[in-house]
């Protein structure tokens, strides 16, 4: 079924698509919503899609097809550390306003054997290509160690993930590719790009969004904190203010 599915949406963009000269991508995604709830352990997304070339002009089977997977921004603090006198102490510190929650490429192949480091850049084709728009006044040195270090920590904590080879190309016209979304991903909108390339060359390039939200008792909470923030605080309060009185009056009779 999965098959005929894909053949029926090759067939539907060819008709759609076909008095035009460029190739064009039709992307899909497996999941298009992702609910986050109590004992979450993560999600495991398929991209897919079609590549339509209607000239031809030697293309077809004859390109390769790298997806992106973006999750929201957020400005992220990075501290760096050293061993002074034998204690681990901060040393150092830099702020960039929108490094992405999440990342992920998939490529048909290495990027380096796909397209140049300057084309790899503009696309952000993987993770050393990230703009991370870094705050206030530093050295490109050390901006750049920062930079690496925040990057580092990312993929040691599955947010920031590269798999070359990860995307097949089946009868010259369809492609897929899987990506794992861990258990620790920031809710809000991402998006998938997905760029069809040759010799070096963006042919085309589109893009699915997904959505991840809180469900559950945790969705209901953030959606009560975001509609009336004002009760929604003081509620917070008299909960506290409650706790601390029960804590005191249990310790009294103790």
């Amino acid at each position: 079924m999965r098959v005929a599915a894909r053949l029926a949406l090759a067939l539907l963009a060819w008709l759609a698509l076909s008095a035009q000269r460029e190739p064009v991508l039709v992307p899909a995604v497996s999941q298009s919503l992702i609910e986050v709830r109590q004992g979450f352990t993560g999600a495991r997304l398929l991209l897919y899609g079609a590549v339509i070339d209607p000239e031809g002009a030697g293309r077809t089977g004859d390109y390769d097809i790298v997806v992106v997977l973006k999750g929201p921004t957020e400005p992220v603090r990075i501290r760096e550390k050293e061993r002074i006198a034998g204690i681990w102490a901060n040393a150092g510190l830099s702020d960039f306003r929108s490094a992405p929650s999440f990342f992920a490429v998939a490529s048909s192949r290495p990027i380096a054997e796909i397209v140049d480091e300057r084309t790899a850049t503009i696309y952000e084709l993987g993770t050393d290509f990230i703009q991370l728009s870094p705050s206030g006044q530093i050295e490109p040195e050390v901006q750049a160690r920062f930079a690496q270090g925040l990057v580092e920590l990312r993929r040691k904590q599955g947010l920031y993930q590269e798999n070359p080879g990860g995307v097949q190309i089946s009868e010259k016209v369809l492609y897929q590719a899987r990506i794992n979304l861990p258990s620790n991903v920031t809710t809000g909108r991402y998006t998938a790009e997905t760029f069809a390339i040759a010799r070096g060359r963006v042919l085309a390039s589109a893009t699915a969004r997904i959505e991840v939200v809180k469900a559950g008792l945790e969705g209901q909470v953030v959606t009560a904190a975001q509609r009336w923030s004002f009760l929604y605080g003081l509620g917070a309060i008299a909960l506290s203010l409650g706790m601390g009185w029960l804590a005191g009056r249990l310790f009294a009779r103790s």
